[in-house]
């Protein structure tokens, strides 16, 4: 015999959903959906570059329409901010990784360097936003401000490390950081060029032997 008790799971799934459960599905679709149209954008602008990307592209690597592109980002500039802004939230992300592993601060900036060359090689956001950062004259829309807060984040690990009487007395940890800076992101770029960044870790391992190294206290 069917109970009450019986009935009421499947009752319950016949159930309408509420208004605000629709809307929070809704909710997570968008975000999903705008994650997608993010993820094909930054595909196209690493591929293509700024210029050559058009929003049809985007949709084709999607599997959506125009107009649902245009629905989440206006024009292909929203698209390349929006790119470049999470390029420059990666990256202190990568740094935050590295302070939780509690190294001395050389040994940080040297994990820090190399993590980022990892990410550089791997990560197509990270590939995208560097390469839209050397495009940005050619974007009709105000850009995030490149390397300060990386720079900042490495000087200041520097002055930890001068503190602590790891850098040779004398040293100035913010020459040491814009020589580490300008070495490093030359370097990615001449590999991406010559080789699609595949000898980026060994060239990041020749700044660290050759700026960090020597001024290492003895």
């Amino acid at each position: 015999m069917t109970t009450d008790r019986d009935r009421r799971p499947a009752e319950e799934e016949r159930r309408p959903t509420t208004g605000g459960a629709r809307a929070e599905l809704k909710q997570e679709r968008a975000v999903r959906t705008r994650g997608q149209v993010l993820d094909a954008a930054a595909h196209a602008f690493a591929a293509k570059g700024f210029p050559a990307v058009t929003i049809l592209d985007v949709a084709e690597l999607t599997g959506m329409t125009k107009g649902a592109v245009y629905f989440h980002y206006p024009n292909k500039e929203a698209l390349a901010v929006a790119v470049a802004e999470q390029f420059y939230e990666r990256l202190p992300a990568i740094a935050d990784g590295v302070r939780a592993l509690g190294l001395a601060p050389l040994s940080a900036v040297a994990e820090l360097l190399t993590r980022t060359a990892t990410a550089f090689r791997d990560d197509i956001m990270i590939q995208a936003g560097a390469r839209l950062q050397i495009e940005r004259s050619l974007i009709k829309a105000p850009l995030p401000m490149p390397y300060t807060g990386y720079g900042n984040l490495v000087s200041g690990w520097l002055q930890e490390a001068r503190d602590a009487g790891e850098l040779s007395a004398g040293t100035d940890p913010d020459v040491i950081a814009r020589v580490l800076i300008s070495a490093f992101f030359g370097a990615q770029h001449i590999s991406w060029v010559l080789s699609d960044r595949a000898d980026l870790a060994e060239r990041v391992q020749e700044i660290l032997d050759v700026v960090l190294v020597p001024a290492r206290s003895t």
